[in-house]
């Protein structure tokens, strides 16, 4: 039996008419009578009592309309509510960023967002680009702010908001400070500094070393402020991108372009968000955010 058989018999019975209720519900009186005669014989009983152009409800036929009214209300009221939280769904912006992201550029398109859109609640995480790519993935959130790592998949719109330059920041009173740049082969003799979760450590330490080429030893911290400590002290150096507004450096760290030969190495920053997920709000905050990076109008 299906809810919209019992849909039938209850505008039957509203119209006290097949004609009335046949146009009401959109279908043929033949089809309408056809319904609710397969659902009579489906329950074994009989709702309605046929006669020469007229009908009348059975006493059963009259307990099993009440009920049905009830069990319709019920339904529509649960429709109206899921469609509800649905919209209320929709109201909220979940973003990732990398734990080493550094830019300004995130806070202030995060304030330009809201002050648009106050209805809006943003909810914030980060992590890793892994980290992030599961979340996403997997619904957790519904933009992220991350590296390219890994070919542009069709599954995913992949915002590219700005290539930028890799940096290395070094304490002042490591020798390779006094420079105006760093090439990448001279930075293997220092340990090299990964903003990571515990867990995310070796898949982090093998993309810098393989697909990146730092080589030497790494040492990991849980975020930025605990990574420049470990700066500071001269434990090792701290790789930067450029992705937007860096903040000034502190006295006792300085920060040199990292290259290969005669180039500074380049990363590609990109916001991702599910092609089947996107709504209008994903859309504005990216466009924010790209306006933001690269100083348009």
């Amino acid at each position: 039996m299906l809810l919209r058989q019992m849909r039938y018999f209850v505008a039957v019975i509203d119209c006290n008419s097949f004609t009335e209720a046949a146009e009401q519900c959109y279908i043929s009186q033949s089809a309408i009578s056809q319904q609710i005669q397969a659902m009579e014989k489906e329950l074994g009983v009989e709702l309605i009592h046929r006669g020469n152009r007229r009908f009348t409800i059975t006493p059963t036929g009259q307990y099993f309309y009440s009920h049905c009214k009830a069990i319709l209300e019920q339904v529509d009221e649960l429709i109206r509510e899921t469609k509800r939280l649905g919209t209320d769904h929709e109201l909220q912006l979940r973003i990732g960023y990398l734990r080493c992201y550094s830019g300004m550029e995130l806070y202030q398109a995060i304030e330009e967002f809201s002050k648009i859109y106050p209805e809006a609640a943003i909810n914030i995480v980060n992590g890793t680009h892994e980290e992030l790519y599961d979340l996403l993935r997997f619904g957790g959130v519904d933009l992220i702010l991350s590296d390219q790592r890994r070919a542009f998949s069709d599954t995913y719109m992949n915002f590219e908001l700005m290539k930028c330059g890799c940096y290395a920041e070094l304490s002042v009173h490591n020798p390779l400070s006094k420079q105006e740049s760093v090439q990448i082969e001279e930075l293997r003799r220092t340990p090299c500094i990964l903003i990571t979760s515990r867990e995310q450590q070796n898949a982090e330490q093998e993309y810098y070393q393989n697909t990146l080429g730092f080589g030497g030893s790494y040492l990991f911290a849980d975020n930025l402020e605990e990574g420049r400590l470990l700066v500071l002290s001269n434990r090792g150096f701290l790789p930067i991108e450029s992705v937007g507004t860096l903040p000034p450096e502190r006295t006792s760290i300085r920060r040199l372009p990292i290259c290969q030969k005669d180039r500074q190495i380049m990363r590609n920053y990109c916001a991702f968000w599910r092609k089947d997920q996107t709504n209008y709000y994903i859309e504005e905050f990216a466009n924010i955010l790209h306006k933001l990076m690269t100083g348009e109008n």
